[in-house]
């Protein structure tokens, strides 16, 4: 276990230097940059030149990297050139809303989608089986953000249950609010999420129940059902957790959306705002630690699955 560990971390830093060089060089193919933005559209070229020496942005695209990555080491990924916040700073606020977003649209896709998945796969002979799959399938086709105005139109506009849009002024502190306004946001994460899940679930279920060790189990007189809870969802959670974890990982582009369409001030709201902004040091650091998270999560996957799996280790 501890060389596995080993070279999954080695693995991980290997991953994160590559994810640096490509965060680095495709934030440099964005027409524009800083210095326009300080100048105003009036600068003048002198004054262009003047502010790119300020910024660094006149040195070489390795003596950036370079500085930035020496940097990026030792803990500091950076500071907004336009309000001097650090990048880590600003994602761990922005991260009070946002992760509870991600954290409460995962865990209700869970609940609903695995156990459904697992009575579509054991029905899928019958009509509700069929049902489910058609209802899952209608879920990945649909447009998240025409999903969320839909249920703005329904529950903000016509029933008044839930806020259309924003979240309080004062965060977290006015608790009911708060969660007011994340509930239909939620929602609409959780059923493009959950609709993918129900679809991974429902295949690897199936092929779990046309295994040999499930037709001796019912041959020594178990019922279908009992089978699969005995012996078949140990086997079938190991493609479960991957596509879990690629899900996850996901979300960070997903909530982008999101937070447009519900006017949530989130990470994906300031990525858009500083990308626009050009305030690339700050969007370099701040897409730099969602990497390190994405990659976090690729390595809890595998521990996961090697701990439910007791044939990876003993091939180890």
């Amino acid at each position: 276990m501890i060389a596995f560990l080993v070279r999954r971390m080695v693995l991980f830093v290997l991953s994160l230097f590559v994810a640096s060089i490509i965060i680095f060089v495709l934030l440099r193919l964005v027409p524009g940059d800083l210095a326009h933005v300080l100048g105003g559209i009036n600068a003048t070229p002198e004054r262009l030149a003047i502010l790119r020496h300020q910024l660094g942005l006149d040195r070489s695209l390795f003596a950036q990297y370079g500085s930035w990555v020496g940097r990026a080491v030792h803990g500091d990924f950076g500071k907004s050139a336009l309000n001097g916040q650090s990048a880590a700073g600003e994602l761990w606020k922005k991260l009070h809303l946002t992760g509870p977003l991600v954290l409460a649209s995962t865990v209700v896709s869970i609940v609903v989608a695995v156990p459904l998945g697992i009575v579509a796969a054991a029905r899928h002979r019958t009509a509700d089986g069929v049902v489910l799959s058609a209802a899952s399938q209608l879920g990945i086709a649909l447009p998240t953000f025409w999903v969320g105005l839909m249920l703005v139109v329904v529950f903000a506009v016509h029933w008044r249950l839930f806020p259309s849009g924003g979240f309080p002024i004062n965060g977290w502190s006015n608790l009911p609010k708060a969660v007011k306004s994340l509930v239909l946001p939620t929602i609409t994460l959780a059923l493009s999420q959950g609709a993918v899940l129900f679809r991974f679930v429902r295949s690897a279920t199936l092929e779990v129940l046309n295994q040999d060790y499930i037709r001796t189990a019912r041959a020594k007189g178990l019922t279908k059902t009992q089978a699969l809870w005995r012996h078949g969802l140990r086997n079938a959670a190991i493609p479960i957790v991957s596509i879990l974890g690629v899900q996850i990982a996901s979300l960070i582009a997903g909530v982008v959306v999101i937070e447009q369409t519900f006017a949530l001030g989130g990470v994906g709201s300031m990525l858009v705002k500083d990308i626009g902004d050009r305030d690339f040091e700050k969007v370099q650091g701040t897409v730099l630690l969602l990497a390190v998270f994405v990659l976090l999560i690729g390595f809890l996957v595998d521990i996961v699955h090697r701990l439910i799996d007791p044939r990876l280790r003993a091939a180890a």
